[in-house]
């Protein structure tokens, strides 16, 4: 097995890596699939579950899927809704209530991760005026975090802060830059 990389270049991606070695480093979404059809494992899903499938096959280990929580035969919303209308358990954030909502607020409308969780958690009792609620209620908390997997958007929301005058090609260098480092050593300047 591979042991970390010495000249502190990203190894290539190989079944030979370690896992460890495999988890010091950035990858796309689109290396991470690739390598998971070469080591014979489920190449679909976000980043987060192919770098767990494939930790665990590097580690020689089993991986247990997720039980994917579906709702089969859920009720799902088409017009015309109104704030009255009631949110079905497992409403998927769809284009009818995005028109809806783009209606309410105007094209700044979206389905952030404030109001995936608000439908995610849907149990029939509320209605949408208690997500346009939820919305406005959740617009004033200052910034909102990014998940994980959005690595990037991450770093440019930090690097604009850092680099308020920096152009788009100094962002990208600095992005290159960045994500060629292993995850342990990106916090030392």
């Amino acid at each position: 097995m591979e042991s970390p990389s010495p000249s502190g270049a990203r190894p290539p991606l190989s079944p030979e890596l370690t896992a460890e070695e495999f988890r010091r480093w950035y990858w796309l979404k689109e290396e991470l699939a690739g390598f998971a059809r070469e080591l014979g494992i489920r190449a679909t899903g976000g980043k987060d579950l192919l770098a767990a499938r494939i930790s665990a096959a590097l580690d020689g280990h089993a991986f247990s899927e997720p039980v994917p929580v579906r709702r089969a035969g859920a009720r799902q919303l088409a017009g015309p809704l109104d704030g009255d209308t009631v949110v079905p358990p497992g409403q998927r954030c769809s284009q009818a209530v995005r028109a809806w909502f783009v209606g309410q607020v105007g094209e700044g409308f979206h389905f952030d991760a404030e109001m995936r969780a608000f439908f995610a958690d849907a149990d029939g009792t509320r209605t949408l005026r208690d997500a346009l609620d939820h919305w406005h209620g959740t617009r004033d908390g200052g910034e909102r975090g990014i998940d994980s997997q959005f690595e990037y958007n991450r770093f440019t929301r930090s690097w604009h802060r850092d680099h308020p005058e920096g152009t788009r090609e100094e962002l990208l260098a600095a992005w290159r830059e960045y994500r060629n480092r292993p995850v342990d050593e990106r916090g030392r300047a």
